[in-house]
Formats: C-alpha cells, structure tokens, sequence
C-alpha cells in the first residue's frame, strides 16, 4: 500500500448563498463554511482551526474533536458516476485535507499521525448533514454518504505546528485496531438494534465524546434517535 499523503488543503470563511424570498427550500438563503479554497504553501494547524478556516455553524462544525475534516481523493470517482455529475471534484464536501492512499476502512479511532510539523488523532467519522445536500442540489445527499459509509473522518490536534499539500500520514500509535472508521460508522448507522455493540463502542475512550453520547443512550434504551433533522434539515 502507497504511503497516505496530503493531496490538498482546503480553507474558507462562512458564505451566505440563495435568495431569502426563494419558495423552494433548497433556493432559500443560508450561510455555511463548507465552501473551501486550496491552499498554497505552508498552513498552521491549531487545537480547533485550520489556519484561516472558519465554520458557520460552530454548535456542530469545529472545535477540538471536529478540528480538521479530513476525506478521501478516490472516492470522488464513485459520486462522480453515482450521482452523474461530472463537476463533483476534491472540495465538494468541504473538506480541509484531501488525502490519498487511505479511506475509512484504513484507519482507527484514536490512531495517531505525524504530519508535517503536527501529531493529530482520529476522533469520528463525520456524521453528514443536509449541508451538502443544499450546495448540490440533492435532497437525499446526506442519506447517501451515510449508507455508502464513504464519510470522511475528523483530527483533534495534539501538537500545533505548519503542515503543507505533500506532507505524509505517518501512523504513530494505534490503541483500538478494531474500531475502524468504516465499523463506527456501520456501527452507528446500520446496527442500530445491537445494543450490546453500541455499549462497546461507547467504552473507547478516545472516540469523540458526541458519538460516546449517542452511543450510550442507545446502548441503555433511552429512545430513538431521529436524524431527519440533521439529514434534511430546512431542505424541505
């Protein structure tokens, strides 16, 4: 297997896009960072930002355990064909590194890298909103990148420092070789019924303390979790 490497970074502020007068959900207005920019050079990764990232949404994008949205180059040939749009390239999910040589079954939660100048450690897999699905049109997007598991993953940062496009993914440690990114996310998405599995993915210390959350509760029978209004949000 190809070493993982940094095929782009990716930056920007938060954007208002639409109309406010718009009759149809997915034309009204809305402001949302997940529009990113490539970035040249050098940039400083800090405990909760990328250099000169910004999120729109601070309550669910950003912060320690959601610092850096990382996803991977390959798998934008499968959308591309998928959902027949030919202009869904590197960017399209608002990612800040798009990586290559590495995807969700390829990694753990709590896996350390070195990277450039920084350490970073995985924290969750991203749980996709209707964000996505309102940039592009497709009301069910959130939906699909959630069944195909092809969602992407978040660093926390444990030491700060300049990382550029380039730079290697260079494994340190790997405490929970069993809970993958693709396992959380079936996990989480698909065995909703075992309990006994979410009770042990609840117990890994090192996965963010939201997904430990949810786990929980469900682990002890404290009712449904209803994602509609993340998955589709206002776009209906």
């Amino acid at each position: 297997m190809s070493q993982p490497v940094i095929d782009k970074i990716m930056v920007g502020k938060p954007q208002t896009f639409g109309n406010k007068d718009a009759k149809h959900p997915m034309d009204r207005e809305w402001t949302t960072g997940i529009v990113k920019y490539p970035v040249k050079g050098n940039i400083w990764v800090g405990k909760t930002n990328l250099g000169e990232d910004g999120q729109a949404d601070l309550k669910r994008h950003g912060g320690p355990e959601k610092a850096i949205f990382v996803y991977t180059v390959s798998h934008y040939d499968y959308w591309r064909k998928k959902l027949q749009r030919p202009d869904f390239s590197v960017g399209a999910f608002g990612e800040n590194l798009a990586v290559k040589n590495i995807n969700e079954d390829d990694l753990c939660i709590g896996d350390v890298f070195h990277i450039g100048e920084t350490v970073v450690q995985v924290s969750q897999p991203r749980q996709p909103c209707w964000r996505p699905a309102r940039r592009w049109k497709i009301k069910d997007l959130a939906l699909q990148i959630q069944q195909e598991g092809l969602t992407g993953w978040y660093f926390r940062v444990l030491k700060e420092g300049e990382i550029q496009a380039g730079d290697y993914l260079q494994l340190q440690v790997r405490p929970f070789p069993k809970w993958t990114v693709a396992k959380c996310n079936d996990v989480m998405h698909n065995k909703k019924h075992d309990l006994e599995l979410a009770a042990r993915l609840a117990a890994c210390e090192l996965l963010a303390p939201n997904w430990r959350n949810t786990l929980s509760k469900r682990a002890e029978g404290k009712g449904k979790l209803d994602i509609r209004n993340r998955v589709i949000g206002p776009n209906e």
